[in-house]
């Protein structure tokens, strides 16, 4: 944590992340323009947050774009949110809530570092037993490009023609469009009539896990960084503010699980 509260302290990095808290998903030239910086001091910047997880990085076509990340936030808020009264961290949930929130950009990116090896991980996110020890969802698919995918979750079966596999490359690569809000779903979830019908009446997101090794292959050091992109949300999206309060407990969840083998209660 010693690298984020470096990163935090200049007031230039507080800049680049305040601009990328007004809107997400920003390429170099964008941040250089907006924060009357030279491109080489915006890069250094931009090169610290990265090296604190405080920022990570997606490429689209030959574009890198820049993506607030707010893994850091939640695990400092995780680390002490239990041990002071909540009052008294209630500029620290502030923070942890404005780094999640919808930011215009529509896609929501987390990255994080996980103490396994790829194909743990993969195996973390394609295997019913491991996806239900940490989620308490189970997928049903061969995980074939354009195979369809049934999910189990709180006792419900839900099927539907456009839950299918985007793309699986193993150990490297996994996309597959969310699943369908139904009424069970909703039901089971607490969910009422009016958010049944916002998400119903949403286009259908997508969510992609990068899994990139890092480390020495092989060694104890070994170690993973998994990007999770969720996106395909229309603008004011009620599903993209739902799972962007999830994925950051979802991802803590998983790294529980495979860096210490605990089985995390479903809730």
């Amino acid at each position: 944590m010693d690298e984020v509260f470096k990163a935090l302290a200049d007031p230039g990095r507080r800049r680049l992340l305040d601009s990328l808290n007004a809107r997400n998903g920003q390429p170099l030239r964008e941040l250089c323009a907006q924060l009357d910086m030279t491109r080489q001091s915006v890069s250094k910047h931009l090169a610290v947050l990265e090296e604190a997880n405080l920022v990570t990085t997606v490429r689209r076509g030959r574009e890198k774009l820049h993506y607030l990340n707010a893994e850091p936030i939640h695990a400092i808020s995780d680390r002490w949110i239990h041990t002071y009264d909540r009052r008294r961290v209630a500029a620290l949930a502030d923070l942890k809530q404005a780094l999640e929130a919808p930011m215009g950009e529509p896609a929501f990116v987390y990255t994080t570092y996980i103490r396994t090896t790829p194909e743990k991980l993969w195996q973390a996110l394609t295997d019913p037993a491991f996806t239900r020890s940490y989620w308490g969802v189970e997928f049903e698919t061969d995980w074939r490009p354009g195979s369809p995918m049934v999910w189990l979750e709180g006792g419900n079966r839900i099927e539907d023609p456009e839950q299918r596999v985007v793309e699986a490359e193993p150990y490297r690569r996994l996309s597959y469009t969310w699943h369908t809000p139904t009424a069970e779903w909703a039901a089971s979830a607490g969910l009422d009539g009016d958010v049944l019908d916002a998400l119903a009446a949403e286009s259908r997101s997508t969510v992609t896990f990068e899994i990139e090794p890092q480390g020495d292959a092989g060694g104890n050091g070994e170690k993973v960084r998994l990007t999770v992109t969720h996106d395909g949300f229309p603008d004011g999206s009620t599903m993209r503010r739902m799972v962007s309060q999830g994925w950051p407990e979802l991802v803590a969840d998983l790294k529980t699980v495979l860096e210490t083998g605990a089985v995390v209660p479903a809730t």
